[in-house]
């Protein structure tokens, strides 16, 4: 027992629901109905979370994000817990930064106010070769739709046709099976054609918390010149580097003679052949197929 205006401790849901704890809500019985046994789970998580303190309350969200198949909102994670608002704040940015990213093999991302554990990037592939799956793949003419539509939607079909030069209907059909993109409805003009934009799925794919963290063209180009150094500074032996090797080797001359000379050689063989051949044809043809004989003039 505790006194008025004393703060209870953070007790479980098991114990405030036992006969012991004073004003708690009998268990149901064998033949309450499921309404009332609903009903009385919700009272207990009420009363629960009238006394839930800061670390309670991340192990709970903590516990339902590891179980979560999705990622999960606020308001979610309200109905599921009845905390406030401020207290569930609290637990997502005190677990967002246990679950930094680079500091543990989970990490906490945010999708946009959506929240989901998702395996840290540096280890995926022992996750994969675990659980032997593979990464989800798309085609290039499946990006290319998919990059067009992230940007330009809402956007027609003929539209995207239009962009890429090419049939778009199997790849959109594609994107529309893997939920990367839906319908929006119908453009207003003749032959009401159907628009499309993407979907959560998409941003959850590409770690986006919404359409305006999407790369803008100048970033695009940075990073190809950025992508470029990286490649020139990691290989190992670069072409110019090898080319001016080759030009520095004084018996080079010498084998790029001689390899021109057998190529040459090799292609002139070629030719005798199919001249030869050509003559064995022609001398087929002219056994199997002789000539014709000229008719005998007709006697006046």
């Amino acid at each position: 027992m505790t006194t008025e205006g004393e703060k209870q401790p953070d007790l479980p849901i098991s114990e405030l629901a036992s006969p012991e704890s004073e004003g708690a809500v009998e268990a149901p019985g064998a033949g309450d109905e499921p309404g009332e046994a609903a009903l009385t789970e919700l009272q207990q998580l009420k009363e629960a979370a009238r006394f839930a303190t800061p670390e309670r309350a991340a192990m709970v969200v903590e516990a339902l994000l590891f179980a979560a198949e999705k990622p999960l909102d606020l308001a979610m994670l309200e109905e599921a817990t009845q905390f406030s608002r401020e207290l569930l704040e609290s637990a997502l940015a005190s677990l967002q930064s246990a679950y930094a990213a680079g500091s543990r093999g989970v990490i906490l991302v945010d999708l946009g106010g959506r929240w989901q554990l998702r395996t840290e990037p540096q280890v995926a592939m022992y996750v994969r070769r675990m659980l032997q799956v593979k990464p989800l793949r798309l085609t290039r003419a499946a990006l290319e739709t998919l990059a067009i539509i992230a940007y330009r939607q809402p956007i027609t079909r003929p539209e995207m046709e239009d962009l890429r030069g090419v049939d778009c209907g199997a790849v959109t059909k594609a994107l529309l099976e893997r939920k990367l993109i839906r319908i929006l409805g119908k453009k207003d003009e003749p032959g009401r054609p159907l628009i499309f934009g993407t979907t959560k799925e998409f941003l959850e794919l590409f770690n986006l918390r919404d359409l305006t963290q999407l790369p803008t063209l100048r970033e695009f180009q940075e990073l190809s010149e950025e992508s470029r150094k990286i490649v020139e500074d990691e290989a190992p032996r670069p072409v110019a580097a090898g080319l001016a090797d080759l030009a520095q080797d004084p018996a080079a001359e010498e084998r790029m003679i001689q390899s021109t000379a057998e190529s040459e050689s090799a292609l002139e063989q070629l030719e005798n052949a199919i001249d030869r051949a050509d003559e064995s044809s022609k001398s087929t043809a002219t056994v199997l197929a002789p000539p014709p004989v000229p008719e005998p003039p007709k006697a006046e």
